[in-house]
């Protein structure tokens, strides 16, 4: 029951940081109501997870925001290491591929995570939502029916379901007393920071700058896409594991002329510092009843690899839909496969950005390549997911895949797909569909496309394909089974 002036919701997201906001945002598009909440005075001014990789990309373009973050970042620029004051080799962090029909978007782009969230937030406002700063959570309880929390305000929120979007500290995690098990990835401490230096110091644009043999230990020095000045992103580690690094502005600078060409009178502003241990650890579960744990409140990893940001942005990318169904009246067995499906996915991409970080920064072991860019990530033994083909040859597109992009007879399929509902889409065959109602489902017929073969494919609202057929046999039932159409008489959960 609601608590007398409470506020009301159907979804109250805890963080503002680019999980929530995608989660919002995705949820406003549906219609579905969510309090977003923030404990800080205003978004995250730094830019910690500054890279968005290829599916991270796709997700931003299904949300009408890809041309704004496009707009607000660069090409990630090759490496330069350097010996003391000497820049030495060039060579590429990126395996750099072209563009294709099916893979558009095919390498990392470059965005400090502030732009980054700043054009969720404008979308998020577009679509209706807001964001309450200055909100941080103080209690959480949970009944059958929903969630009621309490803000250092005073105020109480009561919602149908709640999501923990509140980093690797997470209030509500520790709330719920959800243990994280994990390792130490590197047990010498890191200082990050976003720096503002004179057009007279010595380090071009052109590159992302590394001194690995820097005294005291190796330093990474990044150019940022910025609108005042010359900003780069200082990334340093200190060889001795017992130093507490000083993130004041006049330590910073001091740290760059020590290791670095660069002098104090260099450093014109320190905009934002932190610091942190490498850890890997995921939570022990990602839900507690009507809660669930996204992004790094489930998982936190070394930013070597430049997964974090990127899963996190997929957690929200795969909840929202399911959240929304089961408020619409689907089953409200859909929201166990949230954790069914991404589970997995953050153990794989734990080890990978362990792995990359315990290479080396400037090895070319840690060279990205396909596996960074998330474009093979798939739920091929989800319980959402339904081949009824059989003898696929090797490789063949199959379901719980990534629906690849194509312009085929007229159509642009990310253009199909963008949006809310569900595509049926029916690739080189004339076999007939169901009737759909063109709001919830759409249905959409190709010519032959080598990305799918030919068949029927129904794909999900978040670019996955669910269920896959020769012909649309057993799709209805398919469909009735996730509630997108009326099948089994299933009351909607309260």
């Amino acid at each position: 029951m609601a608590a007398a002036g409470a506020v009301t919701t159907d979804v109250l997201i805890v963080g503002a940081g680019p999980t929530g906001l995608v989660l919002a945002a995705d949820l406003a598009r549906r219609g579905v109501g969510a309090l977003l909440v923030e404990r800080a005075e205003s978004l995250f001014p730094g830019s910690r997870g500054k890279g968005l990789q290829p599916r991270t990309q796709e997700v931003l373009f299904d949300l009408g925001v890809l041309d704004a973050v496009r707009a607000a970042g660069t090409e990630y620029p090759t490496m330069l290491i350097w010996e003391g004051d000497e820049p030495g080799q060039e060579w590429d962090m990126l395996e750099r591929t072209e563009p294709t029909e099916q893979v558009p978007f095919a390498n990392g782009w470059l965005i400090p995570q502030a732009r980054t969230q700043a054009v969720l937030y404008a979308r998020l406002r577009e679509l209706g939502g807001e964001v309450r700063f200055g909100a941080g959570l103080t209690g959480l309880e949970q009944d059958a029916e929903g969630v009621t929390a309490t803000l250092d305000d005073g105020s109480t929120v009561r919602a149908r379901y709640a999501v923990a979007a509140d980093g690797g500290r997470s209030t509500v995690r520790r709330a719920l007393g959800i243990g994280m098990t994990g390792e130490t990835v590197d047990p010498k401490p890191m200082l990050v920071a976003d720096v503002r230096i004179a057009e007279d110091a010595p380090v071009p644009d052109t590159h992302w700058h590394v001194w690995p043999k820097a005294p005291e230990g190796g330093v990474a020095f990044c150019p940022l896409p910025s609108d005042e000045g010359r900003v780069f992103q200082l990334a340093a580690q200190y060889a001795d594991e017992a130093a507490v690094p000083d993130t004041s502005p006049g330590a910073v600078a001091k740290l760059l002329a020590t290791r670095t060409p660069l002098r104090e009178e260099h450093v014109a502003e320190v905009i934002w510092a932190s610091d942190f241990r490498a850890r890997a650890a995921l939570a022990d579960r990602f839900r507690e009843g009507r809660i669930f744990l996204a992004g790094d409140a489930a998982h936190v990893h070394s930013p070597a690899g430049g997964q974090g940001l990127n899963t996190s942005v997929q957690d929200a990318y795969n909840l929202a839909w399911k959240l929304a169904a089961v408020l619409g009246g689907a089953p409200a067995r859909l929201l166990d496969t949230y954790e069914e499906e991404r589970v997995p996915i953050a153990e794989d991409i734990l080890g990978i950005s362990t792995r990359i970080h315990r290479a080396g920064a400037d090895s070319r072991a840690v060279q990205r390549g396909k596996e960074v860019q998330q474009l093979g990530i798939g739920y091929r033994e989800s319980a959402l997911t339904r081949e009824t083909r059989t003898g696929l040859p090797e490789g063949a597109l199959r379901a719980g895949d990534r629906a690849p992009d194509g312009r085929r007879g007229g159509v642009r399929l990310f253009d199909a797909f963008r949006g809310p509902h569900w595509t049926l889409l029916a690739v080189g065959t004339d076999a007939e569909l169901p009737p759909v109602d063109g709001e919830r489902i759409r249905a959409v017929r190709i010519p032959a496309y080598e990305a799918y073969g030919t068949g029927v494919f129904l794909v999900r609202p978040d670019g996955y394909v669910g269920w896959a057929g020769e012909t649309a046999e057993g799709v209805r039932e398919y469909l009735a089974e996730v509630g997108v159409v009326p099948g089994r008489g299933e009351a909607a959960p309260e």
